[in-house]
């Protein structure tokens, strides 16, 4: 995504998952990735910590509208 911009951070890869399918179920095309904040001993071996979700910058304000955040 080029155009690609934050939504919102989440506590883990499965928080992500939940997120992002309830926006694809609505249209939304996101994605997440890791963040610099890990900080663990098991990051080498598994996806821990949180992930930042995100989206088209043109779709920011109808994620932010169906995640019930209303702006940053």
């Amino acid at each position: 995504m080029d155009d690609a911009v934050v939504l919102k951070l989440v506590a883990s890869e499965s928080e992500a998952e939940i997120v992002c399918g309830l926006l694809r179920s609505a249209g939304i095309e996101c994605g997440y990735r890791d963040t610099e904040a890990i900080d663990s001993p098991l990051e080498d071996f598994m996806g821990a910590g949180p992930r930042e979700i995100f989206v088209h910058a043109s779709d920011l304000e109808a994620a932010q509208a169906l995640l019930g955040e209303g702006g940053r």
